[in-house]
């Protein structure tokens, strides 16, 4: 049985070049799924897709504009909904899966 095309998602994020450089892991029909290190608040912005996140390790909070925070563990996930300007913040090193667009951009549409 061949390993071509397995991705090991912790060595994927040793390998990151820093907190929010997200690296693309997979691509899967229209979507891809990227790791990132979450280390602090990234700017507010929106997207005009769902954005998903997965929280790896540590705790990941979404705020987000009108509605109350979600806080995510390792395991729990959430679905930003199209077009809801948000902000991933980490107190703590935190990291993430994000299943999104191929063509989504990091800072929002």
């Amino acid at each position: 049985m061949s390993d071509e095309g397995k991705v090991t998602v912790q060595g994927a994020i040793q390998a990151l070049a820093g907190p929010w450089q997200p690296r693309d892991l997979a691509t899967v029909k229209e979507a891809v799924v990227r790791v990132a290190r979450a280390d602090g608040a990234f700017p507010w912005h929106h997207h005009e897709q769902d954005e998903l996140f997965l929280c790896w390790d540590g705790v990941l909070r979404i705020e987000m504009e009108g509605r109350e925070p979600v806080t995510l563990k390792a395991g729990e996930l959430f679905v930003v909904p199209k077009g809801t300007e948000h902000r991933p913040v980490a107190e703590t090193v935190a990291h993430a899966l994000l299943v999104e667009r191929i063509e989504t951009r990091q800072y929002g549409d």
